[in-house]
């Protein structure tokens, strides 16, 4: 499941950061270089675990991105000054006119931590020897 979910928000992600370096308001989110950055980074490395990468590294990756993801969308609503200069928006912008990615990063996060998650590497079983 975790190669599937990394192939999915691999294309999503890059989508995200392609359409966001052309349109700077896309949907409401503030995507500014340092964000269309980190989600074409994202989204690059889920597709390398998506299409190449073994059961076991799709699954680690996405725990770590969807812990990350998640950690950011949390800090967007606890500290939302602190995400702001991560993403470098105008200091103009209201910090609530953030919601947006901070409900983005929330989804994005949850979906790749249930996909590591249900998808638990299971222990090889041991194969009998062949006598020799």
């Amino acid at each position: 499941m975790a190669k599937t979910v990394c192939k999915i928000l691999g294309v999503v992600s890059i989508l995200i950061g392609v359409i966001g370096l052309f349109a700077h308001d896309l949907l409401g989110m503030h995507m500014t270089l340092a964000h269309n950055l980190f989600h074409l980074l994202t989204g690059g490395l889920a597709l390398y675990y998506g299409f190449t990468g073994t059961n076991e590294a799709a699954h680690i990756f996405s725990w770590i991105i969807g812990a990350i993801y998640l950690l950011v969308g949390v800090l967007g609503f606890i500290t939302p000054g602190l995400i702001e200069r991560i993403l470098r928006v105008n200091s103009s912008v209201m910090s609530v006119s953030l919601m947006p990615e901070n409900i983005v990063h929330l989804l994005i996060g949850a979906i790749f931590l249930i996909a590591g998650v249900l998808s638990e590497p299971q222990p090889v079983a041991p194969t009998a020897a062949k006598p020799g």
